[in-house]
C-alpha cells in the first residue's frame, strides 16, 4: 500500500516506519526537517508541517491510508495545546485530501481502570506525562465523532518500552491489559506490528483498541 506517515522520527513513529518498510509498503513521511531521515528503499520524505492542514492535505493526497504517530515532544512546555493543534490539522488535512483510512497512536491515559475512571485521572498518574495524556484523550473524543473517516485509535499498554520484535501481542479494547496484578507491557517494535496488522487487516474500524505482550 501507499501509506502517509506522520511522526516518523519519534519513538513510536520510527518503529512504525521500520515495520511498514519491512513489509514492503511504500511510505511517504511528512517531516518538518526531512534531513532527520535517512534514504531507504520505499521511502519518500516530504517537507510538511503537521500543524498546517493545507500542507497535510497536499502531502497525503492519493495515499491509501494515513498513520499518525504525532507528538510535539514530551519536553514541549505547551504539549497539550500543541498536540491538539497538530492532531486537528492532521485530521482536517486527511479529510480534505479524501483519504478515508486513518490510524492514530494515542496514549494509555484514556483507558478505563474502573467504571467511569480513566487512568489519567488517577492520583498515581505521573505528572510529567499528564498534559500529553489529557490531550490524547481529547483527541480520542474528537475522533469518536468522525463519521467520514474509517479511523482506528491505538492505545499502548501502561508500559511501552524499547525491546525486541516478537510479532506476538494480546488485544484489548477500553481497559488496560494486565499481566496478573502487574500492568501489561509491550515493546515499541511489537506495538508497530499491531498497528501495521490493523492497517493490513482492519478489525477495529471506528474503534479504539489496545495491546500488550
Amino acid at each position: 500500500m501507499n501509506i502517509a506517515l506522520i511522526g516518523a522520527t519519534g519513538f513510536v513513529g520510527s518503529a512504525v516506519l521500520n515495520e511498514l518498510l519491512q513489509r514492503g509498503h511504500r511510505v511517504t513521511v511528512l517531516a518538518r526537517n526531512p534531513a532527520k531521515l535517512t534514504a531507504r528503499e520505499g521511502l519518500t520524505v516530504v517537507a510538511a508541517d503537521a500543524q498546517d492542514a493545507t500542507q497535510v492535505a497536499k502531502a497525503v493526497a492519493g495515499h491509501d491510508a494515513v498513520v499518525s504517530a504525532y507528538n510535539p515532544g514530551w519536553t514541549v512546555l505547551d504539549i497539550h495545546d500543541q498536540f491538539l493543534k497538530g492532531t486537528r490539522a492532521i485530521i482536517d488535512g486527511t479529510k480534505a485530501a479524501g483519504v478515508r483510512r486513518f490510524l492514530m497512536v494515542g496514549g494509555a491515559g484514556s483507558l478505563f481502570v474502573a467504571p467511569g475512571v480513566q487512568l489519567v485521572d488517577t492520583p498515581q498518574f505521573p505528572a510529567e506525562w499528564k498534559q500529553g495524556a489529557l490531550a490524547a484523550r481529547e483527541a480520542l473524543n474528537w475522533i469518536r465523532t468522525e463519521n467520514t473517516l474509517d479511523w482506528t485509535f491505538l492505545s499502548p499498554p501502561i508500559l511501552l518500552q524499547p525491546g525486541e520484535r516478537t510479532g506476538h501481542y494480546r488485544l484489548g479494547d477500553e481497559a488496560p491489559l494486565m499481566n496478573g496484578d502487574q500492568p501489561g507491557s509491550i515493546s515499541v517494535a511489537d506495538l508497530a506490528v499491531a498497528m501495521v496488522d490493523e492497517l493490513e487487516t482492519p478489525r477495529h474500524v471506528q474503534k479504539r483498541f489496545t495491546v500488550a505482550n
